[in-house]
């Protein structure tokens, strides 16, 4: 559900504007002035603001500049005002978009879902980042570039332990069942894997990045990327846990 503040002192427009842009999508709210604005803000978050510029209680520009250091909030300004230096402003201060009144509902609405898909591009694009990405007491690990840094060095990691550490990363702070982490480490199944070969990738990985406090074992169960407390992680995993049978773990 996308949540539209319209900052608007025409009532008749505000209340046409909230009735075309209302849907099963979309709720609309509208105030008519500066105060009013700020108070809805402070109170609610908002996916985008619909401004006027000519406002009864000051310049909407200076509420543009408020809230563009204050929130991440789209903001469309829809004014009257046409000059060019005005568009140039707006744009200037952060406006994500320009519509100059007289205005066509259906371009507006063409705007607004615009502004939508690049959020929610945008979004996309930062959840991403963060699983392509972690960073931790000087650990750069950027699995979309396949490198892999403690402090500052470059690590050289096979593509078996890549994959464990990024399933381990992933989950940070979670303790990973053996069977879970075979699973997702050998997915192909084309080859047999000896019960020891997990113990065996987790003691390589543990040495080329110097993680003993890291990767710990969560003995009977698997293993933990401590995130945390780095000599007493936290255990989230169910003794029964799906997983297959091997042998505790000795390293």
């Amino acid at each position: 559900m996308h949540t539209i503040l319209i900052v608007e002192d025409d009532k008749a427009l505000a209340e046409g504007l909230t009735r075309a842009l209302t849907s099963a999508q979309q709720s609309v709210k509208s105030c008519a002035g500066i105060k009013a604005a700020k108070t809805e803000l402070s109170e609610k978050n908002y996916s985008l603001i619909i401004l006027d510029i000519n406002l009864p209680d000051g310049n909407g520009f200076d509420l543009l500049n408020f809230i563009k250091s204050k929130y991440d909030t789209p903001v469309i300004i829809l004014s009257a005002n046409d000059m060019e230096s005005d568009i140039v402003s707006g744009i200037e201060l952060g406006a994500d978009d320009y519509i100059t009144k007289p205005f066509s509902l259906a371009i507006l609405r063409a705007r607004v879902n615009a502004i939508f898909r690049k959020t929610a591009s945008d979004k996309e694009s930062a959840s991403q980042h963060k699983r392509d990405c972690y960073t931790q007491d000087g650990y750069v690990f950027d699995f979309k570039k396949i490198e892999f840094y403690h402090d500052g060095k470059l690590i050289d990691l096979s593509r078996t332990e890549q994959k464990l550490l990024r399933i381990l990363t992933e989950n940070a702070g979670i303790t990973l069942t053996r069977g879970r982490l075979m699973d997702f480490v050998w997915s192909d199944g084309s080859e047999f894997v000896d019960e020891n070969a997990l113990s065996v990738v987790v003691k390589r990985l543990r040495d080329k990045l110097s993680a003993q406090a890291y990767i710990k074992t969560v003995y009977g169960i698997g293993y933990i990327w401590n995130n945390n407390d780095k000599t007493t992680p936290q255990s989230q995993s169910h003794p029964h846990s799906q997983s297959h049978s091997h042998k505790k773990e000795t390293l």
